[in-house]
């Protein structure tokens, strides 16, 4: 016993050297003999986590502001089914945008006892779904006979103004029963003033009581030419 604590302290040391050297060989074996690598830091830590792009609003469309004025002759026709009609807007790739003007009778529930009155403008406009405010907002009583224009704001159903480019304009007219017009053309909306020409559609149907229209009918000169004009700010 006394000759264990004589040599205890260098008993100790012995122990730490050969374990060490027992962690040397350890780090030689799995690197082969190299020391290991140093460790790396996580691309996290030094570029940061990413950020949500921030839109480009330099490359968001402008709107230059002003209005659009679509004007045409009417010519009130005598008798029924007839005297209706509707003035809208689309963009260029066919989406509705906004009702300027529908003739009151077939906007406040006509459309209903007489489903051949403006058939294009009921669909494109939802007007089945449309609240009374909104179908008053657009619609009033036939007006009397004389050039007519129509005013849009360049604002879409919603309030919201439309970025600048190219709209369709669209003014349907049911001239009896089941025969209409409707005219159709395209107005550039941007930095310059603009005016364009529509072109016109006959449709010609017979209905149960009345033979179609022809070219020669009087019913064809109740609306037209249709034009539309944009005025920029």
């Amino acid at each position: 016993m006394i000759a264990i604590k004589k040599h205890a302290p260098l008993l100790m040391l012995c122990i730490m050297l050969l374990g060490l050297a027992m962690c040397a060989c350890a780090i030689g074996k799995d690197y082969g003999g190299q020391s290991p690598p140093p460790l790396e830091t996580p691309k996290e830590a030094v570029t940061g986590a990413e950020q949500p792009a921030t839109p480009d609003e330099s490359a968001q469309p402008d709107s230059t502001g002003g209005s659009v004025v679509v004007s045409f002759n009417y010519e009130k026709q005598s008798g029924s089914a007839s005297n209706q009609f509707a003035v809208w807007i689309e963009n260029i790739d066919g989406q509705f945008i906004k009702t300027l003007y529908a003739t009151g009778f077939t906007a406040k529930g006509g459309y209903k006892n007489r489903p051949d009155s403006l058939v294009l403008w009921v669909e494109k406009s939802g007007l089945a779904s449309m609240s009374k405010a909104e179908v008053d907002a657009v619609s009033a009583a036939t007006p009397k006979a004389g050039t007519l224009s129509y005013t849009w704001d360049l604002t879409d159903i919603d309030g919201v103004i439309v970025p600048n480019g190219e709209y369709r304009f669209f003014v349907e007219g049911t001239l009896r029963w089941k025969n209409f017009v409707l005219y159709s053309g395209v107005i550039k909306v941007g930095d310059s003033p603009a005016t364009a020409f529509a072109d016109a559609e006959y449709i010609y149907e017979d209905s149960e009581r009345y033979a179609a229209l022809t070219d020669a009918a009087v019913e064809n000169n109740m609306i037209g030419p249709v034009t539309a004009e944009f005025i920029p700010d």
